[in-house]
């Protein structure tokens, strides 16, 4: 897959969303969007259906972790939605990520991509050690994730950009690094601490970058998006 910019639509509704993505009508380049917890349990299938009508990519972001049958039913649901990407935690072992991929794959074969959450950009290796009781370094916690999505068969992790080339480094450089936690160079890390800017989380291994209010909150979003585009993409 190319490099590419996902932008985060972490908005609380359908009109504050269609309002952002007006600003981009005119935009040769369609931006690939993320659509998290947030818009699509405020709005539900709708509010993908009708992105996807506009002609945009989707990562539908619902990091699903429960039980492997409950996950396996919920993705054959996911899977009707059309979307381009969706995700998991793997933290709830291959056996439900395995789950997971057979749920996504439809009758003809086809499926989206599907990814894993290894560790969240906003967990440090303090709060992994004495919060969840993981003793091994977040590094040798994130390969290990990365490791066993790639063993159940999926395309790639979620993961930091620093952690990205590691991830390569184990598990191939097809497999997927789609990577938050990226801020321009001038701007507000917020609360994310394992972060870098698009042009060096291009360097070190990332294949597509997620950026939220970087963008979003962006005095001119277009003029933040081409920006982020110019520095990661090229």
């Amino acid at each position: 897959m190319q490099h590419d910019v996902i932008i985060a639509c972490d908005f609380k509704s359908a009109e504050d969303t269609f309002r952002f993505l007006d600003l981009f009508k005119d935009e040769e380049r369609k931006p690939f969007l993320k659509i998290g917890m947030e818009l699509f349990y405020a709005e539900g299938p709708a509010i993908v259906r009708e992105i996807k009508r506009r002609g945009h990519r989707i990562f539908l972001d619902l990091k699903l972790h429960d039980i492997p049958n409950t996950v396996k039913k919920a993705m054959a649901v996911l899977s009707r939605l059309d979307v381009d990407m969706c995700n998991v935690h793997a933290a709830g072992t291959i056996e439900m990520m395995r789950a997971a991929r057979e749920g996504l794959t439809r009758e003809d074969g086809t499926r989206p991509l599907l990814i894993a959450v290894t560790q969240l950009t906003s967990t440090s290796e303090e709060r992994m050690r004495e919060e969840l009781l993981i003793d091994a370094s977040i590094n040798d916690t994130i390969v290990k994730y990365a490791q066993n999505t790639r063993a159940a068969g999926l395309d790639g992790v979620v993961c930091s950009p620093l952690e990205a080339g590691m991830v390569h480094g184990a598990c191939g450089e097809e497999f997927l690094t789609v990577t938050p936690g990226v801020r321009f160079a001038d701007g507000d890390v917020a609360d994310q601490v394992r972060v870098t800017t698009p042009a060096r989380a291009r360097e070190i291994g990332s294949d597509l970058i997620v950026v939220g209010r970087p963008i979003t909150a962006a005095e001119d979003p277009v003029a933040a998006y081409r920006r982020c585009v110019a520095e990661f993409v090229g």
